[in-house]
């Protein structure tokens, strides 16, 4: 069978098609294939298994390998992306990669390296056609071809200055260079270095160690599109004439750097290319932004403009006001001006003329109402409004949810709004965070609210004057992980309305008037660790289903009416704070506590129980406060409390304990602990995962990107402790409760004296032992209590003097022996005792001296300086006894006579 000649053509074209297909299936170069293996080789030490189609055995050739692309002629590697390839398990594990392995990638173009724990690079890369190399996320402290400085030694810099310059020659080509977040430090060279890339778009130096002055020969970049600078130590005036000079820009990130002077955003006025601008100075105060001096109408439109935490067009009492340039800016997509002091009204304007919006933050500063919102605007593309902590003080729009109906995230707390919740946030089906919390609304929550959001997440609304139902009616949200309604009037038993979000994390419905019993469904958040209700009226017993709760790490059920125990299959190992002050508990302190062996707060405060205090507590060393006060128990302080080291608070008062004082309780340091290793007593942190924005800048298409994705953050919450100090019961949080300590075994019935060891305890703050049974004499000892503010001794039978050392304790302002059998003279009226009053020594006849009116002219002063040395205190009692003595015989004599007397008389009349 014959064939035509189309016929002819089109077979020889297919043939020399699949041969093409064959010779390319063997692809790259020999030389580039064996390196590829070797840096495979690099990227798996000691034994990983990343980077799996490089072997030998693909047939379909390296330029199909996993991250590699090649050139369609030369079928030469263009591009190697092995970013993220090294695998995680050796993070910790220190590595360097030889920069000779990509000497045979002659056309290389595009190198990535980023997020593989990189440590150093050995050698230098040289490759004159490369244009793009990514070496973010790793842990380089230095690199070679950089030509940084970090000695001030001539010789060591001038090498290193040809070198680095003899390095970047070979990368002549360079378009993007970025070495964002690595360890690199050290100052950039004034001369040569970067500055000899005269083809770059894109530099990116952000979240390093650098420091010094800027090169001023980067003004020469001219071609520079994306300067990021963030989180740095460079230093020294503004570099304004840079900036002035680099038109190109279109990228600025200066968050975090420590410049000095003016930075005025008139210098930016013809970048008509600028997008993004960034700046923050939270650590900074030397650097102040100016906006508005000069006036300028700006020739760009910007993509995202940030300023954070800066001293900012300072004015009248250190407020500001919002940046006049944006008044001609149409085109934002983020807009973030936080924590500047920012005064006047709210600029509703500014959402008006940028309908684009997709992020709006102007928290944290000074704005006030009217909070107006047009209700024919729709913004479909904003997801993210934060006007948090300004005094706006007025509604929240009725219609506000049909004109963000896309948000993902709201947060007005702290901004002093008023009236009632808006029935129109149901509207918004996509919301993922809503924060009004801190504010004065009023009112029920909406039906419409509680069945319109389907994909909520976080939802807090305390600190309001909320009532009714704690959850609307009929609402059914499946996706909740934090709820935190607390300090409202919500009232009526927990309604099911969180029942099938089984992710739940946080539940705070504290400080309400919530009554019944605690329902059992909540043991059903196999994922819960912080439950808060405390400050109701809920009543009956802990519901066994608490067993399920194993991650349980906060548990505050204080301050209701719940009885009976805790249940005996009660098993939660990661419980750190557990309060259950004021209930009606009873029975011996359950030995199921014994389980939760992380504990650092334990508040069993008023309520019933009896027994002894468990010896088990021995096996709580991680216990930091412990708090048994008012409660029944009895018999005597175990030894083995002196085993809880760790403890800061220690409260046992209140009680029938009896007994001495175990002389081991110096064991305990009752000192303040402050690493970040979790045992912080004054905050904790409540991990959650949702969505947040992202918002970064395209180096190679220089477009701004959007991304939303999953990420770990934390809530901040602080726990609450009740300790009585100085006199007063006083509630501790936050930052104080970590500096607090005290020792309180007041109101029992221990006898015996008090320990010389006790004044061992030189970090301790509060110190009372008052209304016991104790005797002899105050311990010399307790001169060494040098942190002690609050000292009570009284109503005990403490005899002696009264040390006179205890005047050196400067940090002394609560101090009471009242009620003993002390004698002598009372302490020097200096220092901290000229502030005690009469009443700190009353009820004890035998004292004397100031600030009580019985003089001590014939009593011993207890400091050795005797005011008449010829009398003791032997004399003075001989004295008091040969008066009483006189005084009974004068009575008796008295009597005999009256009764010779009558008796004369009787016999006189008989």
């Amino acid at each position: 069978m014959g064939y035509s000649v189309r016929e002819q053509v089109w077979w020889v074209v297919a043939i020399i098609i699949l041969l093409g297909l064959k010779d390319g299936s063997k692809a790259c170069l020999e030389e580039e294939r064996e390196a590829l293996l070797k840096l495979k080789e690099a990227f798996n030490h000691p034994n990983g298994s990343s980077l799996p189609s490089w072997n030998n055995l693909n047939s379909s050739g390296c330029c199909s390998w996993e991250g590699i692309s090649c050139d369609n002629s030369t079928q030469r590697v263009i591009s190697l992306l092995l970013n993220y390839t090294r695998a995680q398990e050796f993070e910790d594990i220190n590595w360097s990669l030889n920069a000779s392995y990509f000497l045979p990638f002659r056309q290389l173009q595009t190198l990535d390296l980023s997020g593989n724990f990189l440590s150093g690079l050995l050698g230098e890369i040289r490759l004159d056609n490369l244009q793009t190399l990514y070496l973010e996320d790793n842990k380089l402290t230095e690199v070679p071809f950089l030509g940084v400085s970090h000695s001030d030694n001539s010789k060591t810099l001038e090498g290193s200055l040809q070198q680095s310059n003899a390095s970047l020659t070979s990368l002549a080509s360079l378009r993007t260079l970025s070495f964002y977040k690595n360890s690199l430090e050290g100052s950039l060279p004034q001369q040569g270095g970067l500055c000899k890339l005269k083809n770059l778009k894109v530099l990116s130096l952000g979240r390093n160690k650098f420091e010094g002055h800027l090169p001023s020969c980067l003004n020469n970049l001219t071609s520079l599109r994306v300067l990021d600078l963030q989180y740095n130590g460079f230093e020294g005036p503004f570099p304004s004439s840079l900036f002035h000079s680099l038109k190109s820009l279109r990228f600025i990130s200066l968050e975090e750097t420590y410049f000095t002077g003016i930075a005025s955003l008139s210098l930016f006025a013809n970048h008509s290319n600028l997008q993004l601008f960034s700046i923050s100075c939270s650590n900074n105060p030397n650097l102040k932004l100016e906006t508005e001096n000069p006036p300028f109408i700006p020739s760009f439109q910007l993509l995202i403009f940030n300023v954070i935490q800066c001293t900012m067009n300072e004015g009248r009492n250190n407020r500001s006001s919002i940046p006049s340039f944006l008044l001609h800016q149409y085109d934002l997509r983020v807009l973030q001006l936080g924590y500047l002091n920012i005064s006047g009204s709210f600029p509703n304007w500014l959402l008006k003329n940028n309908t684009k919006l997709v992020s709006f933050k102007v928290g944290h500063n000074f704005l006030t109402g009217p909070f107006e919102l047009n209700s024919t605007l729709r913004f479909m593309d904003m997801q993210y409004f934060d006007a948090s902590s300004n005094p706006i003080n007025d509604e929240i729009p009725p219609h506000v949810g049909s004109i963000f109906p896309n948000l993902l995230s709201l947060n007005m707390s702290s901004s002093s709004l008023q009236g009632g919740f808006p029935a129109s946030l149901g509207d918004m089906k996509q919301l993922n965070s809503l924060d009004l919390s801190n504010n004065n609304l009023s009112g029920y929550l909406p039906q419409e609210f509680g069945k319109g959001i389907n994909d909520l997440r976080i939802l807090k609304l305390s600190n309001n004057n909320l009532i009714g139902p704690c959850l609307p009616v009929g609402s059914n949200f499946t996706h909740l992980l934090i709820v935190d309604l607390s300090s409202n009037n919500f009232t009526g038993k927990v309604r099911e309305g969180m029942i099938n979000s089984l992710e739940l994390r946080m539940l705070d419905l504290s400080t309400n008037q919530l009554y019944g019993e605690i329902p059992s469904w909540i043991g059903n958040f196999k994922h819960l660790g912080y439950l808060i209700l405390s400050q109701n009226s809920m009543a009956g017993p802990i519901p066994k289903s608490f067993c399920n709760l194993a991650e349980l790490t906060y548990l505050d059920l204080s301050q209701n009416k719940i009885n009976g125990t805790l249940p005996n299959c009660l098993n939660m190992p990661s419980l750190r704070y557990l309060h259950l002050r004021s209930n009606h508990f009873m029975g011996s302190i359950p030995s199921v506590l014994a389980k939760s062996s992380l504990l650092l707060t334990l508040d069993l405060t008023k309520n019933k129980f009896s027994s002894q205090i468990p010896r088990w507590f021995e096996s709580m060393l991680n216990l930091r406060v412990l708090l048994l006060k008012d409660n029944k128990l009895e018999g005597s302080i175990p030894m083995e409390m002196c085993k809880l080291k760790n403890i800061s608070i220690l409260d046992l008062s209140q009680n029938k304990l009896s007994g001495g004082i175990p002389h081991c309780l110096n064991n305990i340091t009752f000192t303040k602990k402050d690493h970040m290793d979790g045992t912080l007593l004054g905050k904790f942190f409540v991990p959650w995962t949702t969505r947040g924005p992202v918002f970064y800048f395209n180096y190679t298409s220089g477009d701004l990107v959007h991304d939303e994705y999953e990420r770990n953050s934390t809530l901040y919450e602080q726990q609450e402790v009740n300790f009585m100090s100085k006199n007063r019961y006083e509630s501790y949080e936050g930052k104080i409760l970590d500096f607090m300590s005290g020792l309180d075994l007041s109101n029992n019935q221990l006898t015996g004296e008090i320990p010389l060891e006790i004044g061992y305890l030189n970090n301790i703050h509060t110190l009372n032992m008052s209304d016991n049974y104790l005797t002899g004499p105050i311990p010399e000892t307790f001169s060494g209590l040098m942190q002690i503010e609050s000292l009570d001794l009284s109503y005990n039978n403490l005899t002696g003097h009264i040390p006179f050392q205890l005047t050196q304790l400067y940090s002394l302002s609560v101090f009471s022996v009242a009620h003993n059998n002390l004698s002598g003279k009372t302490p020097d009226m200096k220092n901290q005792f000229s502030t005690f009053d009469p009443s700190c020594y009353e009820g004890n006849p035998f004292l004397c001296g100031p600030p009580l009116q019985q003089k001590c002219s014939s009593i011993d002063n207890p400091s050795g300086r005797n005011i008449q040395p010829h009398h003791s205190e032997e004399v003075g009692f001989q004295d008091a006894f040969l008066w009483t003595f006189s005084g009974a015989f004068v009575v008796f004599f008295l009597g005999v006579i009256t009764c010779l007397y009558f008796n004369s008389y009787f016999y006189s009349y008989k």
